[in-house]
């Protein structure tokens, strides 16, 4: 039997008593994780002091969950603040919506507070992590699978997903997030966050591919992942059909992807060659002797 299309989820959110699992939520949590193991392993192989990532992470994660929920509220504003929306919907982060370039950005403001407070070269930080965050974001995506949102126009594509009609058990209303699916397909539509989730894990391969072959150091494994990942996110992005933001005829998750991989490569071409020295990346006093890391470097 030849697969003509796959389907979506009959729901995301599943009842324990009084408590509701989410899908996206678990998604989320798993990406976190596996981000933080991995970057745990490549921070310590690259001379980097073990629970160092751990302990960003206390930062760096609040920071990006608020940062990523700022800015999909900013871009998206008429869904909560225009007319018939919702003011307090901006809260509900649960229900999705997180912005993966302000969860970077804020998330990047909780790693340098981290870093400046134990003397680690941030820089040096993000080249471990930046794999592990890139995987993060593909384990995202099957939360909006789970949600069954961010997908494309119709399509007659052996690998078609199709959307369903989800309907409250309890009022009978239309919920798109928390419903139950009813009856056949509604329509068949490009799989969009399946292409992000498959290119986010070409795209960490990348970084380590070249991250082991030219020693990347000094944040160039991070601005890779950074400008490799705007090149999928600008085509998957033209391909999407949910209400978005436009700036110049155009969705601004696109105009955001040309000017963050513009801002990659030019740090890319001019940031330092090779890697730091690995007695730097060990943990250093708040202030340290400034004199004790250059005899470092000299060694």
């Amino acid at each position: 039997m030849i697969l003509a299309s796959f389907p979506s989820p009959p729901q995301g959110v599943w009842e324990i008593g009084p408590v509701p699992i989410r899908a996206y939520a678990l998604c989320i949590i798993a990406g976190i994780a596996v981000a933080i193991w991995w970057g745990e392993r490549r921070w310590k192989a690259r001379g980097g002091e073990a629970g160092a990532v751990t302990d960003m992470a206390v930062f760096a994660v609040p920071f990006g969950l608020v940062g990523g929920r700022l800015y999909h509220v900013a871009t998206d504003w008429p869904k909560y603040f225009g007319p018939g929306g919702e003011p307090l919907d901006a809260l509900k982060i649960w229900q999705g919506g997180l912005g993966i370039w302000g969860a970077v950005a804020l998330g990047g403001v909780g790693a340098w507070i981290f870093c400046r407070r134990r003397g680690i070269p941030l820089p040096a930080m993000a080249d471990a992590v930046a794999p592990g965050i890139v995987v993060a974001q593909a384990i995202g995506r099957l939360g909006n699978y789970f949600n069954q949102e961010l997908y494309g126009g119709p399509t007659s594509l052996a690998w078609g997903l199709e959307i369903y009609r989800r309907v409250d058990p309890d009022s009978g209303m239309l919920a798109p997030v928390s419903g139950v699916a009813q009856g056949p397909p509604v329509e068949i539509v490009h799989p969009t966050f399946l292409y992000e989730l498959l290119w986010n894990l070409g795209v960490a391969l990348l970084v380590v591919w070249a991250d082991r072959r030219f020693r990347l150091g000094h944040g160039r494994a991070f601005a890779l992942y950074v400008a490799a990942y705007t090149v999928g996110r600008f085509w998957i992005e033209l391909m999407r059909t949910d209400p978005a933001t436009m700036v110049f005829g155009l969705r601004i998750n696109v105009i955001t992807s040309v000017v963050v991989f513009l801002g990659a490569m030019i740090y890319l071409l001019l940031a330092r060659r090779g890697r730091e020295d690995r007695a730097l990346l060990g943990e250093q006093p708040a202030g340290g002797d400034s004199s004790g890391r250059q005899a470092s470097t000299a060694t």
